[in-house]
């Protein structure tokens, strides 16, 4: 594996490395970032990552300075599953100037995580696009947990015609149903106990819906009310549609349910296609 520090060597590094295959991270990596790099090796000639944490991303008061740097961790994981070529930039690097010009995603940036989160789908769309810009890469892996920020970066990605093909990597969980995330580390024994009830809330409502349920904000606010009973701070559950996260109008759309609610000083995402 390869590691570059500065755009100019990685993309005189990426002319002669055939189909680009790209799946950014901000690091602390798990099995979930990993099966995206093996998705990535489907997909392209090279395989090519990113390890950066994303200040524009973060608010105020958010994880930012004590969010886990594991550098040669993460390196060697990504080594191990046949990574080609890693982008390590420092913050100058990236940001060597304030960056005054940022993407703005609309409508989609207030919805759910955009509410509880003010900026951050346009602190990750831009440096996704800044990313794109640098790489240049013929597709580029998201992990389905972070469900709208998938959709953010493949509606960015379509509306300003960039050539890049935009695959959705299916969320990796822990054997009681528990999505992967860089964050679980913050749970406490107890805590890590709890939470795989929030998936298992999740498909109860797919398997609700399934079943004829058609009352959606009663299976939202009775999910709440369950977490919350358990000891939870939710902040949505959510049912939508997988297109552009708004509500469903008819019966015949494809559905997702999303959900985000904190547990201990921990947040937890996690959704369900239906």
């Amino acid at each position: 594996m390869q590691i570059y520090t500065t755009i100019p060597e990685l993309r005189a590094a990426l002319r002669t490395r055939g189909r680009i295959a790209f799946a950014p991270t901000m690091g602390n990596l798990h099995e979930g970032h990993l099966s995206l790099m093996a998705q990535a090796r489907e997909l392209g000639d090279t395989v090519s990552t990113s390890l950066f944490v994303n200040r524009l991303q973060f608010g105020p008061n958010e994880d930012f300075d004590s969010y886990p740097r594991t550098f040669a961790d993460d390196c060697e994981k990504l080594a191990a599953v046949g990574v080609d070529v890693l982008f390590a930039p420092g913050e100058k690097e990236l940001y060597p100037e304030q960056q005054q010009y940022v993407v703005l995603p609309s409508v989609i940036e207030d919805l759910l995580e955009g509410e509880f989160r003010p900026g951050h789908f346009r602190g990750v769309a831009t440096v996704v696009l800044k990313l794109f810009n640098i790489f240049q890469p013929d597709v580029a892996v998201f992990g389905k947990k972070d469900y709208q920020q998938l959709m953010v970066l493949r509606n960015m990605t379509r509306q300003l015609a960039l050539p890049i093909e935009i695959i959705g990597g299916e969320t990796v969980r822990a054997e009681d149903g528990l999505a992967l995330s860089s964050r679980n580390g913050y749970l406490s024994a107890a805590e890590r106990a709890e939470a795989p009830r929030l998936n298992r809330l999740l498909r109860g409502i797919r398997e609700r819906i399934g079943s004829g349920a058609r009352d959606y904000v009663q299976l939202e606010q009775a999910a709440m009310a369950e977490l919350d009973a358990n000891g939870w701070k939710t902040d949505y559950v959510a049912i939508r549609r997988q297109t552009d996260l708004l509500a469903p109008q008819d019966e015949n759309q494809a559905l997702v349910v999303l959900a985000a609610s904190r547990l201990g000083k921990t947040r937890l995402i996690d959704n369900v296609e239906i």
